[in-house]
């Protein structure tokens, strides 16, 4: 038996490993071809061939980790269709292999795949992104999201605060800093815009550059500060702006949270969202996004065990010859509609605010279902 579970194993992760390197050849070329149109633009004058042939092969590990459950999926089908064409499938179950004891050796191979997964997702792919991430950076100047770059909420006592990063260059440095203090009654009390900003040694602020601060005294809120309103009656608010080479901001907003509000949610590690979801609900903020994202880092990497249970009943299908190929597409289109269910159950639980465990969940309980009533149909109960 050892010999058959020797054989299943090698040819399982042969078969695997050629459709993964396939598909990552297939998705190195298209992504190459869609950077191919900042090389040698007058803006990215540094962004030569050679940085965006190492940008693509450093963006593969993310790549990695999405296909692996459908690699799985499609390599252990044509494995074990091939071993049912050939009729060796035949002769292990002879030799004892029963239904139960393949499903067992199959669910061994899928725990291998599943470490596999979460390895590549926790830590290779969020390495190599910000590896990736960092060589454009160092070519076109910084690292921004979207048009208005990063922003993020924090409590200090009764007052709130609002900071929006516009970007962070090559060497860790802000730019474009803003912060919003607001009061106790939701009332903005001041304003500070710096061009350029750095954390603190001691992790507890930011050492700003090119300050510029506003203050804000409403009335009688501000002591000291009270400016009578033509005619008498309440105290009109006074605007007091000041400005300084350097500032230095308290904050508890750590390098990290920064980063992961300019990076996507799939793109962090399982710990990083974690902490990020326990800042953003800290300081009251919607975490809805990043704790489907948590979930979907948790229960992603299951799905390999989904797959290769759901591979198994083409071992104890009969084929005629060249039927093969039919199956193999079969288990092409049935990779491609979990992928596509996956993203649909994130966008829809993120829009109808549904349970964010359950929400990243649903997939891999549908397939289980159907891989499991395809086992229990076709080979049980055949």
């Amino acid at each position: 038996m050892k010999t058959i579970r020797r054989l299943i194993y090698r040819e399982a992760a042969t078969g695997v490993a050629f459709v993964t390197l396939a598909f990552l050849a297939l998705f190195f070329f298209f992504d190459m071809v869609d950077e191919l149109r900042w090389v040698g633009r007058a803006s990215e004058a540094g962004y030569t061939l050679s940085y965006a042939l190492l940008y693509v092969a450093l963006s593969l590990p993310a790549h990695l980790y999405e296909l692996l459950p459908i690699t799985v999926l499609i390599g252990t089908i044509f494995v074990m269709a091939r071993l049912a064409q050939s009729s060796e499938f035949t002769i292990m179950r002879t030799s004892g292999l029963g239904p139960w004891r393949a499903l067992r050796t199959l669910l061994v191979l899928g725990c291998a795949f599943v470490i596999v997964t979460f390895a590549v997702g926790d830590y290779l792919a969020p390495l190599s992104d910000r590896a990736a991430q960092l060589v454009k950076a160092r070519r076109t100047g910084q690292i921004s999201a979207g048009a208005t770059g990063a922003w993020l909420k924090e409590r200090q006592g009764d007052h709130s605060v609002a900071v929006n990063v516009r970007a962070l260059d090559p060497n860790g440095h802000m730019r474009g800093v803003r912060v919003f203090e607001f009061d106790a009654q939701g009332r903005i009390a001041a304003t500070v815009q710096a061009e350029r900003g750095e954390f603190a040694p001691d992790g507890e602020g930011w050492n700003l550059e090119g300050v510029r601060r506003s203050v804000f005294h409403h009335g009688s809120a501000s002591p000291g500060a009270l400016t009578s309103m033509a005619g008498g009656g309440a105290a009109a608010p006074r605007v007091e702006r000041l400005q300084a080479p350097d500032y230095r901001w308290p904050t508890r907003i750590s390098t990290d949270m920064v980063a992961a509000s300019l990076l996507k949610p799939d793109k962090m590690a399982t710990i990083d969202l974690f902490q990020y979801i326990r800042h953003l609900e800290a300081n009251g903020q919607s975490a809805q996004k990043y704790e489907i994202e948590f979930w979907r880092k948790v229960f992603y990497p299951l799905s390999c065990l989904v797959m290769v249970v759901l591979s198994l009943p083409f071992a104890y299908l009969h084929f005629r010859s060249g039927g093969i190929a039919g199956y193999v597409f079969g288990g092409v289109m049935a990779g491609i509609s979990f992928f596509l269910l996956n993203n649909v159950f994130g966008y829809a639980g993120n829009l109808q605010n549904w349970s964010p465990w359950l929400t990243a969940a649903a997939p891999g309980l549908i397939y289980s279902l159907l891989s499991l009533g395809a086992f229990g149909w076709l080979v049980l109960r055949r």
